[in-house]
């Protein structure tokens, strides 16, 4: 299991939902049937995910370099 393939999708998978509110948010003049506090709330979601997995690949990172300076010394 590769832990950074994973970050990385979900990474790619919170920016499609941020970006999708946007636009709902965006087109709210033309449609009368979207719930302002559900996008925001989908925002504030996908931003929480975003963090997530970039903490993952940070500490994926930090292994790396941990695993690393084991085998140099």
């Amino acid at each position: 299991m590769d832990p950074i393939a994973t970050a990385r999708y979900g990474l790619m998978a919170a920016s499609r939902r941020f970006e999708a509110s946007a636009v709902q948010i965006a087109n709210v003049r033309g449609d009368d049937t979207v719930d302002l506090g559900k996008e925001v709330v989908e925002m504030v979601q996908a931003k929480a995910a975003f963090s997530a997995n970039i903490s993952v690949i940070r500490f994926a990172q930090d292994m790396w370099d941990s695993l690393l300076e084991l085998q140099t010394k």
